[in-house]
């Protein structure tokens, strides 16, 4: 079983936008297949194959999750940040706001997933 040391490591040298699909895939080697990272607080927790789990601490105060998701508002936010007009945390008051309630990560399939408060899939994204 990875350790949250290990997902730390990984994410010091290949935790950036630029470098996803690298992080995504060092994350795969270890044994993690998904990881899900929630708005409110941007704690995340990682899952191995057999369902176990390793679970971040937060990283920020609580956000409040919009309760109506807006896919218009959550691409803009998405775009911001890419564009490096906003740091991790202003992107994540957006996506919140837009009614992003977490992101899911699939390392096999290299996929970002953000859904709303009912599990909606707003976006989609291949980040290979």
């Amino acid at each position: 079983m990875f350790t949250m040391g290990q997902i730390d490591d990984l994410h010091a040298r290949l935790g950036s936008a630029e470098s996803l699909a690298d992080y995504m895939r060092g994350l795969a080697e270890i044994g993690v297949v998904r990881f899900e990272s929630f708005l409110v607080d941007g704690h995340s927790e990682f899952f191995d194959a057999d369902g176990r789990s390793v679970v971040s601490p937060a990283h920020h105060q609580d956000l409040s999750v919009a309760d109506v998701s807006d896919r218009a508002a959550l691409l803009e936010h998405l775009r911001r940040h890419t564009d490096k007009d906003t740091s991790y945390v202003e992107m994540s008051a957006g996506l919140a706001a837009s009614g992003i309630e977490r992101w899911v990560a699939d390392t096999a399939a290299l996929t970002m997933t953000y859904r709303d408060r009912n599990g909606v899939a707003l976006l989609v994204e291949d980040v290979a």
